[in-house]
């Protein structure tokens, strides 16, 4: 499915009207452990309901209207192997593209293979490998390969874990994206060292994910105490640095999340119909590298 986005100003159109055509899932996984095993070493192993391979995630997409997405080797299940992801970027001709977990010491070749599967930056995951993982000797080896690749980070972190590492991140210059809004402290307010910290990223041109609002939020369904967050973060980031991810298929949830609904937060976020073309196709396009067709 490759339909043209209008060229005229959506303003006037339903917020069903404006999301269609082209648009970007910007934060989703595959997880196919028929054809790609767990590794043995995976602290959790999602069961077989939180599966979902790259066809299923096509179909998904196709259901919501979206042609792109970009996918992230997932630490449960995977940890470091990019085997999946990969199979589903190259099967899905030019529809998905990639960030993969590596790990630190990884061997620049290696790197260079994904790059040319169509990976286009590393996650560091600091809620599973912890902030001391900034601290890791061949760190500074693995930034200068990101930028010789012209690759960027993605950053998943929770609390004030993104305070006791900016140093490093910012002297790594190299682009970055903060995954699920930082996943703050929700009772914290947004003054919280760790949030605090990520507003600065956005003032500094850095990306964020506006995704997966049932990470850190403490209410059901629309996430009420989400919403100062959000707000907070698209003033700091500016509607040009923000993306939406729906974080398909909903790893470790305790109870069933749907697709819809976590796509409908984004007419809420930004009701305006131009600022939800930016955070669904035209930044994630301009950062991730999708074309239209």
């Amino acid at each position: 499915m490759h339909r043209r986005m209008p060229d005229a100003p959506a303003a006037n159109r339903s917020c069903e009207e404006s999301l269609m055509g082209y648009g970007v899932d910007s934060h989703c996984h595959v997880l196919d452990p028929g054809a790609f095993p767990f590794s043995p070493d995976a602290a959790y192993r999602p069961p077989p309901h939180e599966a979902g391979t790259g066809a299923q995630l096509a179909a998904v997409l196709d259901a919501h209207e979206l042609s792109h997405a970009l996918l992230v080797t997932p630490t449960g299940g995977y940890v470091y192997d990019n085997r999946c992801m990969v199979a589903a970027i190259e099967a899905s001709k030019g529809r998905f593209r990639g960030i993969a977990r590596v790990r630190p010491d990884v061997d620049a070749r290696v790197l260079e293979e994904l790059a040319a599967a169509g990976v286009i930056g590393i996650r560091l995951d600091l809620i599973t490998d912890g902030v001391g993982l900034m601290h890791h000797a061949a760190l500074p080896r693995l930034f200068d390969h990101v930028r010789n690749l012209a690759w960027q980070i993605h950053v998943q972190c929770e609390g004030n874990q993104l305070h006791d590492c900016l140093g490093t991140l910012r002297a790594a210059r190299i682009p970055l994206v903060f995954d699920h809004c930082g996943r703050p402290d929700a009772a914290g307010g947004i003054e919280q060292p760790g949030f605090a910290a990520l507003l600065e990223m956005g003032r500094e041109g850095h990306a964020v994910k506006l995704s997966g609002p049932f990470r850190y939020s403490r209410q059901p369904p629309p996430y009420p105490d989400a919403e100062p967050f959000v707000r907070a973060l698209i003033e700091s980031f500016t509607p040009a640095h923000c993306v939406w991810g729906s974080d398909w298929p909903f790893l470790r949830m305790q109870s069933r999340m749907d697709y819809g609904p976590a796509l409908a937060c984004l007419a809420r976020w930004f009701p305006d119909a131009a600022d939800r073309r930016k955070a669904l196709w035209d930044n994630p396009a301009r950062l991730f590298g999708f074309a239209s067709a």
